[in-house]
């Protein structure tokens, strides 16, 4: 709970001003629980029991006045609690919006189906708990400060007789507000994991059908329904504490100045007194006192447990967590390590399945890439040539193996820490509605146009460009042809300054011509380049050349894999026995 209340004093203090000016109003509003002992006891002695009934009218009339300040004063302190409280909420709603993004693009990371319950539900509840606990707390100190004040100026000893009860009531609510919160922590994370179940049974509903396994999954839901329905009940028997500690602190004061009534009259208190202290009481005390236990008992164990779910889940950097180990992003160009140039790419044993008893992609598969190299990635379908563009962008991480770019290792990385390390641009390229200049500068946002033109004239895109209008022009994405589209992420990958590019049939769309364009940038850019090539003529032009087909990956030079390599010979369209060249080096495994 320290998290709770770190975040929580936080909002507050940041807020300062606007909850002095909340504290402000609420005194202000405090002014009829203040007087209205006084003023009902001045009305019945000095008026209406003194035969003056004017008299007693105008002490009826001030408090009146009092009561009509503090309703206006009620008004601008809701206002007051609106600039507390939205900054709050929307400081919790970047909170899980960053950490289900977050989540989802970290290497191996995944979509979490409880960020929009989080986000739509759990969000409100903090926020309208934390208003109402604002209000709650303000009107106890404030109420029950004004009452026991009252009570004090009309006798000492009428505060002490009802100050005694409050107090033991307080004791008993806030003993028992541990078990409170444990209960409705509990409560919370079954609603959580119901909605897990719910949605996962309702997603692979047809799956389900298929393998009938419609019993089962129906069981596992009913457990979760049950937990949930228990814990609530538990929740609903809290409410028998919070009665006790009401009647202690807001009852048992009443009973006692009645039952003392006959004491007080002795020691020279007046009726008017004794019928002023009732009215503290209960229009004071005990009011406040059951706006607090309803309040906190409710409202408080909401905020705790759920403010609790969202910190423990959607974690951030400030929240003063052991430090993570640090991940430096390389900088473009040759870095060197203590044994020479550190290589581009270094895989070493990597081995990944798409399920447990499923055969393995790769398996054991090691490579490494210099500085500057061209290598490109070929092979049948489903040789897991877009596995290996994934796995080395540490989109996906493996089951064994390890995966360095330029010495940083890829798992365990910030994904703003991979997006320096390398680019990916993958087949479906992704355009966004906005100018042409936006979405070049996506990945570069200092670039300015001269570095934007020399970008399309490089990749050829200087013919798209005009026929858009410039780089001002709006680019409406459903409007672009898919190689259009191709065309404008290759752009914005060349003018990336990942020291890595890798292209996984990023210009499939594109003609002969212009793909021969676009490699030929990216080759002549400094830093390394990997294309998984879905045209033969991509190997041809790469100095190396990876082959996947199922068994033991080859890597070696067009002319080598002629020689050594069936597939290769297949996906090249040549059948013949291709002689090794004199004094080539043979293709090697990998």
């Amino acid at each position: 709970m320290s998290g709770v209340r770190r975040v929580t004093w936080r909002a507050l203090r940041a807020r300062g001003r606007d909850l002095t000016r909340l504290c402000g109003w609420s005194l202000v509003e405090a002014l009829p629980a203040l007087l209205s002992g006084y003023l009902v006891a001045r009305a019945v002695d000095e008026g209406f029991l003194a035969g003056r009934l004017l008299t007693g009218l105008a002490w009826l009339g001030a408090l009146a006045v009092a009561v009509l300040v503090g309703a206006a004063a009620t008004g601008r302190a809701y206002r007051s609690l609106g600039a507390v409280v939205e900054p709050f909420r929307d400081e919790l709603a970047g909170r899980v919006v960053h950490a289900a993004l977050r989540e989802a693009t970290r290497a191996g990371g995944r979509p979490d189906s409880a960020a929009l319950a989080r986000l739509t539900h759990q969000v409100e509840i903090v926020r309208d708990t934390f208003g109402g606990l604002l209000m709650v707390t303000r009107g106890f100190l404030f109420a029950a400060g004004a009452a026991l004040l009252g009570l004090f100026a009309l006798a000492p000893v009428v505060a002490a007789l009802a100050a005694a009860p409050l107090v033991v009531g307080l004791a008993v609510f806030v003993t028992a507000l541990p078990a409170m919160v444990g209960h409705q922590r509990a409560y919370v994370r079954a609603g959580e994991q119901l909605g897990q179940s719910a949605a996962a049974a309702l997603t692979g509903h047809r799956d389900v059908l298929a393998c009938g396994a419609q019993a089962r999954v129906v069981a596992d839901v009913e457990v979760r329904v049950s937990a949930q329905a228990h814990a609530e009940r538990t929740v609903a028997r809290m409410a028998a504490v919070r009665s006790l500690s009401l009647g202690i602190g807001g009852w048992l004061p009443l009973v006692v100045l009645l039952l003392a009534a006959p004491w007080l009259v002795e020691r020279g208190l007046s009726a008017g007194d004794v019928l002023g202290a009732l009215i503290y009481v209960a229009t004071g005390l005990q009011p406040a006192l059951h706006t607090l236990v309803q309040g906190f008992g409710g409202g408080g164990l909401r905020y705790a447990v759920t403010l609790e779910n969202i910190l423990r889940t959607c974690p951030t950097p400030d929240d003063h967590r052991p430090p993570a180990p640090a991940v430096r992003a390389p900088s473009p160009g040759r870095s060197t390590g203590p044994a020479g140039p550190v290589p581009a790419v270094r895989i070493r044993g990597l081995t990944f399945r798409y399920g447990l008893l499923a055969r393995p992609v790769l398996e054991d598969f090691s490579l490494t890439l210099a500085d500057g190299d061209h290598l490109a990635v070929v092979g049948p379908s489903g040789a897991g040539k877009s596995t290996l563009a994934a796995l080395m962008a540490g989109l996906v991480p493996p089951q064994a193996g390890t995966v360095h770019l330029a010495g940083a290792a890829v798992a365990g990385a910030e994904p703003e820490v991979l997006a320096r390390m390398r680019v990916l641009v993958p087949q479906e390229a992704y355009v966004f509605t906005g100018s042409l200049a936006d979405n070049l500068r996506y990945l570069r946002p200092d670039a300015d146009d001269a570095t934007l033109e020399a970008g399309l004239d490089a990749l050829g895109a200087r013919a798209l460009a005009t026929r858009l209008g410039g780089l001002a022009a709006p680019v409406a994405p459903a409007l672009l042809s898919a190689g259009e589209r191709q065309l404008i992420a290759a752009v914005r990958a060349w003018l990336a300054a990942a020291p890595l590019t890798i292209l996984d049939e990023a210009t499939c769309h594109l003609d002969p011509a212009l793909e021969s364009t676009v490699e030929g940038a990216f080759a002549q850019r400094a830093g390394t380049l990997v294309v998984i090539a879905h045209r033969i003529s991509s190997a041809i032009r790469a100095p190396r050349v990876l082959v996947l087909d199922g068994d033991k990956p080859v890597v070696g030079t067009h002319e080598q894999l002629l020689a050594r390599s069936a597939t290769y010979r297949l996906l090249v369209g040549c059948w013949d026995d291709v002689p090794v060249p004199p004094g080539a080096a043979p293709a090697g495994r990998v």
